[in-house]
């Protein structure tokens, strides 16, 4: 029997119709995803050293790469500007406050480069020397939980208090401290404004980027640094799990990394930011 030519065009024309929109859906799919590639990546960065570091990779390693380097100070939090979709990725922080702040929004973010340390000191216009520091001085110390707990064990390692057995670990609060022999006191301040508070107290314990932030020589202007060998605070490039994967973040993830940008961080800050890896 011969092949009645309009019915067969008449059965395929439906399944052409069925696979347009899945064809558009597809197209669809691949234009969104080409655009993303070529749109700027919004990191938010706080200045020093993390938006340095950023231009040095954009400028000198990657200037293809589509960045745009957004930074902060102050109170400003970068993770919340991720999670609400203001910025593709933030470099400011390390794990121990990510976490802290995972906790407290209520989200997972991912972790996709760790770059450096940024040795926490201890700080002072009074004295020269911790053993000077009188009985009774005040020390600034930061008011959000993992730094305070990390300044609390840089004062135990530098010999002026004692922490319980197993009050030394990441969260040591200040009901942890089992001996202060000079009665120290201490007052919680916001990390940015720490190096100001050098005016009215007798010692500070500041983060590096603050640090150098304010004018301060980690190096040479602190009375006691913190180690950077076994430090579980090293500053991490963060963004969402469904960022992880974007050849952007991969792309900057994998040069933050780079034996490049661990020469730079050494040149440039000579000891007062180290990086994590790289020669």
């Amino acid at each position: 029997m011969p092949l009645n030519r309009r019915a067969l065009l008449g059965g395929t024309l439906p399944l052409l119709g069925g696979t347009l929109p899945l064809l558009g859906g597809t197209l669809a799919l691949l234009t969104a995803s080409t655009a993303r590639a070529a749109a700027p990546l919004r990191v938010v960065a706080s200045s020093v050293p993390h938006a340095e570091i950023l231009t040095y990779v954009q400028d000198t390693l990657a200037p293809d790469l589509p960045l745009r380097i957004i930074e902060i100070s102050g109170d400003i939090r970068p993770n919340r500007l991720v999670l609400d979709g203001d910025a593709d990725a933030n470099f400011f922080q390390h794990v121990p406050y990510l976490r802290s702040e995972e906790a407290e929004l209520g989200v997972r973010f991912a972790v996709t480069a760790s770059v450096h340390v940024e040795p926490l000191g201890l700080y002072s216009r009074r004295v020269r020397s911790l053993a000077d520091l009188p009985k009774g001085a005040t020390i600034a110390l930061s008011n959000n939980v993992t730094n305070f707990s990390r300044g609390l064990k840089l004062l135990q390692e530098n010999g002026l208090i004692r922490l319980r057995p197993g009050g030394d670990g990441t969260f040591a609060t200040a009901g942890d401290i089992a001996e202060n022999p000079k009665s120290f006191s201490f007052v919680e301040v916001a990390p940015p404004h720490l190096p100001r508070s050098l005016d009215d107290v007798a010692l500070a314990v500041i983060n590096g980027n603050y640090a150098l932030e304010s004018g301060l020589d980690p190096a040479k202007d602190s009375l006691g640094l913190e180690r950077a060998e076994g430090n579980p605070y090293a500053n991490v490039l963060v963004t969402t799990q469904g960022l992880a994967q974007d050849a952007r973040i991969q792309t900057l993830s994998s040069l933050l990394q780079s034996a490049e940008v661990a020469g730079f961080i050494r040149e440039r800050y000579r000891g007062a930011v180290i990086p994590v890896r790289g020669a």
